[in-house]
């Protein structure tokens, strides 16, 4: 028997009191990696075992290079020139959300690697493209992890890098400046080659945006970073794509699960009929070059000015011998 707590005229047993704390527990925050199970949705989350009948995945279609093993889904393999992509089939109909993604980088290679993946809240789906395999221009939100460690453009990070741009379709993503003219945010992340599965979670509410990662195995999250006045429509649709290059990776996935957040009270406006849209953007930064990048950038130029230089030694003497020549048949013609 469980002892009583008087309360007024009402009694309350210490066993119901331990249950609303659990339960208002288990409604938590995203501060830690807790289930928040009441909230999961199970249509918006990819879970294993993956597979349904044959080899579809309930709720989810792949395209391009995709494919699925017990463990882990795979968008891209450590090939060049492969993308893929799986996109949810059900539009998401909730105001306020939260997404976990559990997903893995890895390759042979130790200095060059990329491109890297885009985890989507975009309008269509399926579509693939330019932008680590999905369609450019496009409508909503990416979230981008450049691992392309052969930069590009302006920048003063060094790669892996996490980032968000959002799009109302009017935007391209520049990959000649890896997109630092239209991101809002972004953060270096090491989460490539390691022995377990990194973890990035993408939260939604009141307008505000914020990603924060578990790239040390610590089941604890660490802010990359957060940005307010962010405004995304209902009706859209979560993915990740993928792809690689001359440069390649795999590109795994071990799950997504999705958290419906509490609404806001007395929003008025219908969020369905609305464009994506930021507040402000983060300013383009100045080239500063990554020592891994800069190194081999300048091994292929010296490589190429020692070529060209033994080029025109080859021709000087070319050159040099056939005027030798021309002035001894020269010479032979005067003597005669």
């Amino acid at each position: 028997m469980f002892p009583t707590i008087d309360v007024g005229a009402t009694t309350v047993s210490a066993l119901s009191l331990l249950l609303l704390l659990v339960t208002f527990g288990a409604r938590g925050g995203s501060g830690q990696q807790g289930e928040m199970n009441d909230y999961l949705k199970r249509e918006h989350s990819l879970i294993r075992p993956y597979q349904g009948s044959g080899m579809t995945i309930p709720y989810w279609d792949f395209i391009g290079s995709t494919f699925v093993t017990n463990s882990y889904v795979r968008l891209t393999p450590d090939l060049q020139s492969k993308s893929g992509a799986i996109w949810n089939q059900m539009p998401c109909t909730s105001i306020n959300w939260e997404v976990h993604i559990s997903f893995k980088v890895h390759g042979k290679g130790k200095d060059l690697f990329g491109d890297g993946m885009a985890i989507w809240y975009a309008k269509d789906r399926l579509q693939t493209g330019p932008v680590f395999g999905s369609r450019d221009p496009f409508q909503g939100l990416a979230i981008i992890l450049d691992t392309y460690s052969n930069h590009n453009g302006p920048h003063n990070h060094q790669h892996p890098y996490i980032s968000a741009m959002v799009n109302n379709g009017s935007l391209t993503y520049d990959h000649d400046r890896d997109g630092t003219h239209t991101q809002l945010a972004g953060c270096e992340a090491k989460f490539r080659n390691v022995d377990y599965d990194t973890m990035i979670a993408i939260r939604y509410e009141n307008d505000v945006l914020t990603v924060s990662t578990d790239l040390e195995n610590q089941n604890t999250w660490k802010q990359c970073f957060q940005v307010t006045g962010v405004k995304l429509p209902t009706g859209y649709h979560f993915g990740v794509s993928a792809t690689t290059g001359d440069l390649s990776d795999n590109h795994d996935l071990t799950a997504i699960k999705f958290y419906e957040l509490e609404a806001p009270p007395l929003l008025s406006e219908d969020r369905s009929q609305i464009l994506p849209s930021a507040a402000s953007f983060e300013a383009p930064r100045e080239h500063k070059s990554d020592p891994k990048s800069s190194g081999a950038a300048s091994n292929i130029k010296i490589f190429f000015l020692i070529l060209l230089a033994m080029l025109i030694v080859v021709v000087l003497v070319v050159v040099g011998i056939m005027f030798y020549q021309k002035h001894q048949e020269n010479a032979r013609k005067r003597f005669y």
